[in-house]
């Protein structure tokens, strides 16, 4: 079954389920998702409440090629004194669900890496993006296009690590491909 979100010139937001062909067309994106849901059988959870200025939510994973699991004694000592603002979930490997403060997501995720790094010796190394090439939101600092960015960060740094490369051979390609 596969479901289609479209975001009309308008404002509106178009859904369609492929399996039954059923459309929905609504000024509310979530009232569009309800009802496609509710039509594909699928139960139906609406978005939590925002999040007070100033703070950001996000999952940091802590994603592993051995898989350990969330039950790994390596976590245990982070299960039980997540960082303000963050809870251990088990999502088939150890994540944390946060709602953080900074100035932007990235602030927010850089400082809750450093934190969990400092108090744990562990790097989360993933925001548990499953389809990072699919880019939504990208008119803001904070949407889930932000998201993407820190997972492909974070993800590209325990890659180069795994490599044996730096800080300075990232950095160095970051300024090659015109970051400033």
């Amino acid at each position: 079954m596969s479901l289609h979100f479209h975001c009309n010139p308008d404002g509106t937001t178009t859904g369609r389920n492929e399996a039954t062909g059923f459309t929905v067309t609504h000024a509310e994106e979530e009232e569009v998702k309800r009802q496609l849901y509710e039509d594909a059988g699928w139960a139906y959870t609406p978005p939590p409440p925002p999040v007070p200025p100033g703070f950001h939510r996000f999952a940091l994973v802590h994603d592993e090629f051995e898989h350990t699991g969330f039950a790994d004694e390596r976590y245990a000592g982070l299960r039980a004194r997540p960082p303000e603002g963050c809870v251990p979930v088990d999502w088939g490997s150890f994540a944390l669900k946060c709602e953080r403060p900074g100035k932007t997501l990235l602030d927010a995720v850089a400082g809750t890496v450093a934190e969990v790094r400092r108090e744990h010796g562990l790097v989360m190394n993933s925001l548990g993006v499953e389809k990072p090439q699919e880019w939504f939101d990208a008119d803001h600092q904070n949407g889930y296009a932000a998201e993407i960015v820190a997972h492909l960060v974070l993800m590209a740094t325990d890659r180069a690590r795994r490599l044996g490369y730096g800080r300075k051979d990232l950095v160095r390609l970051l300024g090659a491909a015109g970051l400033e």
